[in-house]
């Protein structure tokens, strides 16, 4: 019989994947963990170990993110157990994933994109526009804010933070009135019945890269880019790396509320749209481009500058706005 590629490549007996100690970013190490074992027969459960790591953004639960530090709250200790060698590979929400990555170490792998959608929840309401004037949302997602206010300016919006059993719980409490959370986190947790609505991307576009789990390595590990490779999901590397070109367009941070999103069509041209806005929603600028998979990077890029130059007063006002 003949070989698969994966398995003519050489594997290290022991594997350590790093990961955020949170119920779903566990869920995303293990479906690493049996991408692994799939491609790699010749691999026992025992040789890959799951490494929990908690991280500030985990330990810091009431306040804003933009206010105590944005993205990298989430993958500064995975990283530096990375850079110690405590763990081999570490695994990322790649909207948790800052645009610019230490020195040394890259992104080398995504598994194919979830249902990237934000999700509307609410015992009370059956979608965004049947909730109550002034009914209280809660969310610490400035990308979300300022939608819900473009299209709700009578909403309430409360920060709330907290892992997804956290926030239903507050939910079914009637600490607010509706919540949004990622599809594709509610997917991943086997919840999707909590799933009141689903948002179409036109009206809630998605942040940069949700949905999407990428594989952070040191660079220079080449005897694993071997077992990545053979689980590398090639479309949402291209639709991931428009997003990040985006992103560093935009300077990076999550202290605006910015939105990215690329999809291809039945025709298979890649689309890529995003958004820069007040965090009021009374403010907001979108563009678009579409092109090949070759353009990827020119496309979110492109969006990201203009965007810039457009919300150029609103990056300089920042989310306390």
């Amino acid at each position: 019989m003949k070989k698969t590629q994966a398995q003519d490549t050489a594997c290290p007996a022991m594997i350590r994947i790093g990961t955020r100690a949170s119920q779903l970013a566990v869920a995303q190490a293990v479906e690493v963990k049996n991408r692994i074992l799939g491609a790699f027969p010749q691999l026992t459960q025992d040789q890959i170990e799951l490494v929990k790591i908690t991280t500030t953004g985990d330990k810091i639960q009431d306040r804003h993110l933009a206010e105590i530090g944005g993205k990298g709250l989430f993958t500064k200790e995975i990283e530096e157990a990375l850079q110690a060698d405590r763990i081999d590979l570490a695994v990322h929400s790649m909207k948790d994933m800052p645009d610019i990555l230490p020195d040394g170490m890259e992104i080398f792998c995504v598994l194919e994109r979830e249902d990237p959608r934000d999700a509307f929840l609410s015992p009370v309401a059956g979608g965004l526009e049947a909730l109550p004037k002034g009914a209280t949302v809660g969310t610490s997602s400035t990308r979300r804010q300022s939608q819900l206010l473009k299209i709700r300016p009578d909403l309430k919006i409360i920060p709330f933070r907290g892992n997804v059993n956290t926030r239903l719980r507050k939910l079914r409490e009637g600490q607010v009135d509706a919540t949004l959370l990622a599809v594709a986190g509610l997917r991943r947790l086997d919840m999707q019945e909590e799933i009141t609505a689903i948002l179409e991307p036109d009206v809630m576009l998605p942040a940069v890269c949700q949905g999407t789990i990428g594989i952070e390595i040191m660079s220079r590990n080449d005897h694993l880019k071997g077992v990545l490779t053979a689980i590398n999901h090639e479309r949402t590397a291209i639709r991931t790396r428009a997003e990040r070109a985006f992103l560093h367009a935009m300077g990076g941070s999550c202290t605006t509320p910015m939105a990215g999103y690329a999809w291809y069509d039945e025709a298979r041209t890649l689309h890529f749209a995003g958004l820069i806005a007040a965090p009021d929603g009374t403010e907001y600028f979108a563009a678009s481009r579409q092109g090949t998979s070759e353009d990827a990077a020119a496309m979110g890029s492109e969006v990201g500058e203009e965007l810039r130059s457009k919300g150029r007063h609103i990056l300089e006002t920042g989310w306390k706005s």
